[in-house]
C-alpha cells in the first residue's frame, strides 16, 4: 500500500477509535416502534428506487477505479463515527451530526444512500440508535434527503463560482439541517397536532432539535472542509478520477 494511503487509513482508524466510545443514547434517528406500521412500510417503499440506483452508482465508481474503494470506505466510516456522537439537547432530546455531506459531494446522493443505510443498520443493531422498523424513515431523512440537498447546494455553488471550500462548508451544513427538517416532517405526519395539524407539529419537533443542531451543523461543515483538504493532499489522483478536481485545477 502506498505511503499516502497508509497515512490516510491510519488517520481514519485513529478517528474511529477516538470517537466510537460515545455512550449509547436515543438521538435524532426515529426510535424503534415509534412510527405506525403503515408509515414504516411507506418510507421503505419510497427509499427502494434510490437504493437500487445507489447500488448501480457505487458499482460504476468501483469499476471505473478500484482505488475508489478506499474513499468509499472512508466516507462510510466518517458517517458512522460522526453520526454516532449524540449531544443532549436542552429540550430533553438529542442531536447529532450526519456526515453524509462528504460522500454526497464525492460520489453523488444515490451512492450515499447505500452507505447511509448500512450505517443505520449497524447503529440500530449495535448501538440501539434508531430502529429496524423505522429504518425506511431514517434512511430517507439521513441517507437520501440530506445528501440530495448537500449535493444540490454544492453543485449550485460550483455554477455560481463560489469558493470551493465555502461551497463544501455550505453543502455539509445545510444538508445536515435539511435532514432534521425532513425528520420533523416525518414525525409530524405520523403525529399531527390536535390544534394546527401537521405544520404545527413539525414546528414543535424542529424546536426540539434546533438548539443543539444549529451549532452541530456548523461543526460538521468545518470538519468536512478539513477532511477534503486532507484528501486533496493524500488522495488527489482518486479525487481527480471522480471528477471532483478538474483538470484545469490539477494543472495549476
Amino acid at each position: 500500500m502506498p505511503k499516502k494511503e497508509k497515512i490516510l487509513l491510519k488517520a481514519s482508524i485513529a478517528c474511529a477509535a477516538l470517537f466510537a466510545i460515545a455512550p449509547v443514547s436515543n438521538a435524532m434517528h426515529i426510535m424503534e416502534g415509534y412510527l405506525p406500521a403503515r408509515y414504516c412500510v411507506a418510507w421503505e417503499v419510497i427509499c427502494l428506487p434510490v437504493l437500487i440506483a445507489g447500488v448501480i452508482s457505487l458499482r460504476k465508481k468501483v469499476n471505473e477505479n478500484r482505488r475508489n474503494l478506499t474513499l468509499i470506505a472512508m466516507s462510510g466510516a466518517f458517517i458512522f463515527v460522526i453520526s454516532s456522537l449524540k449531544i443532549p439537547s436542552v429540550t430533553g432530546s438529542c442531536s447529532h451530526m450526519t456526515g453524509t455531506g462528504l460522500g454526497a459531494i464525492l460520489f453523488g446522493p444515490s451512492a450515499v444512500s447505500i452507505l447511509g443505510i448500512i450505517v443505520l443498520i449497524f447503529q440500530a443493531v449495535l448501538l440501539a440508535h434508531g430502529g429496524l422498523t423505522t429504518l425506511g424513515a431514517n434512511t430517507f431523512s439521513m441517507a437520501i434527503a440530506g445528501p440530495l440537498a448537500a449535493f444540490g447546494i454544492y453543485r449550485l455553488c460550483e455554477k455560481l463560482k463560489v469558493n470551493r471550500k465555502v461551497g463544501i462548508f455550505l453543502a455539509a451544513l445545510l444538508g445536515d439541517l435539511f435532514t432534521y427538517c425532513v425528520t420533523s416532517v416525518q414525525l409530524a405526519l405520523a403525529y399531527p397536532s390536535e390544534s394546527g395539524g401537521v405544520f404545527a407539529s413539525a414546528v414543535k419537533f424542529l424546536g426540539v432539535f434546533a438548539p443543539t443542531q444549529l451549532p452541530l451543523a456548523v461543526i460538521e461543515g468545518i470538519l468536512t472542509v478539513v477532511i477534503v483538504i486532507g484528501l486533496e493532499t493524500y488522495a488527489r489522483p482518486e479525487l481527480k478520477s471522480l471528477g471532483f478536481l478538474g483538470r484545469e485545477k490539477e494543472a495549476k
